[in-house]
């Protein structure tokens, strides 16, 4: 995704020797406290939760001469579709990020509530700032889009699923409710690439439907995409705030999708703009592509709600934020020895 990055900025990035994917986090845990060294930022931001385990290292490695730090909760912290051993563990873990990080983000208000039963030393240490998903050119290119008319090329409805093809996705249920509900004109196609994709193309050809999905893998800007289809799907089981659901909403679509986080039904304005059912629900989930030609989005609506996510509303608050934790916070420069 090197190709994707934002222009104008100034990137560090470490030589490698050889390809890190396979230990991206113990990586970062070596390379960052140099760079936190060499270059002194005044905060540091851990974009998801999934990287937290980088913060405390930060912490432990570096004491007093750590910036503070400002996390954003990307994912659910509930994780139902953990065991309860295991699920036990990670709540455990959870409690003691009040410990190590400085300030707490969430992508929208629900998450308040979420953040603090699972982290209660956060509390008067949460902002909520809606997920920054778009621009505010992307948003309206999105909204005013032309739009192929409904059936105009095969006859059937064109379904359409984002993400990366990983468990969390659970993209089998999308394929198996499609084949369940679906039409027999219907397409769907799923833009992402992932560890299950061999596994998802198999189950195809075991529903009977491997010529009607449509694989285009990863493509840059997948948005853009949107607005050539009829129906959006999501079949998390699990999720934050998914930027996929706001691309959908700024393109108006109808929108599927499982209650896969605590946002869901306020990102969907209370519903109103999507057909909420269950995670996991096989028969939910293909019923509601049964019906789907009954759907009609608000597109007025859709736009408004798609609005909240953009670059422009999110980036003043997030340096706000920056700057409060930096005022509250010991003069980390200082703590940094001459000779270092």
């Amino acid at each position: 995704m090197r190709e994707e990055i934002a222009a104008h900025l100034a990137y560090d990035v470490p030589r490698q020797p050889f390809s890190t994917g396979w230990i991206e986090t113990l990586w970062m845990i070596a390379m960052l406290p140099r760079a936190i060294v060499r270059l002194r930022p005044d905060a540091l931001f851990c974009a998801g939760n999934s990287y937290t385990i980088v913060a405390l290292a930060m912490k432990l490695l570096l004491g007093r001469r750590c910036p503070p730090i400002l996390a954003k909760i990307s994912n659910d912290l509930e994780r139902r579709d953990m065991v309860a051993p295991i699920r036990w563990l990670y709540h455990r873990w959870l409690r003691l990020h009040g410990i190590f990080i400085d300030h707490f983000i969430g992508m929208e208000e629900p998450m308040a509530g979420e953040i603090e039963a699972a982290i209660p030393a956060a509390i008067r240490r949460i902002s909520i700032i809606p997920d920054p998903a778009l621009d505010e050119a992307q948003v309206m290119r999105l909204h005013h889009a032309p739009r192929p008319a409904r059936k105009a090329r095969t006859g059937g409805l064109r379904f359409v699923g984002v993400g990366r093809l990983a468990t969390q996705k659970n993209v089998a249920l999308m394929l198996r409710g499609f084949a369940r509900g679906a039409a027999a004109l219907d397409s769907l196609t799923i833009y992402g690439e992932g560890p299950e994709r061999a596994m998802l193309t198999a189950l195809c050809q075991d529903l009977g439907i491997a010529d009607r999905v449509t694989w285009p893998g990863h493509v840059p800007d997948p948005a853009s995409r949107l607005p050539e289809f009829d129906v959006f799907l999501l079949s998390s089981d699990y999720e934050g705030v998914p930027a996929v659901v706001v691309e959908a909403l700024a393109a108006g679509l109808p929108i599927i999708a499982t209650r896969c986080s605590v946002s869901m039904t306020a990102l969907t304005g209370h519903g109103a703009l999507a057909h909420l059912v269950d995670t996991g629900d096989l028969d939910a989930f293909s019923a509601a592509i049964r019906d789907a030609g009954r759907l009609r989005q608000d597109r007025a609506a859709s736009l408004a709600q798609a609005r909240r996510f953009t670059v422009e509303q999110a980036s003043h608050a997030y340096l706000a934020r920056f700057q409060s934790i930096r005022r509250h916070a010991p003069a980390c420069r200082n703590n940094f020895a001459p000779s270092d």
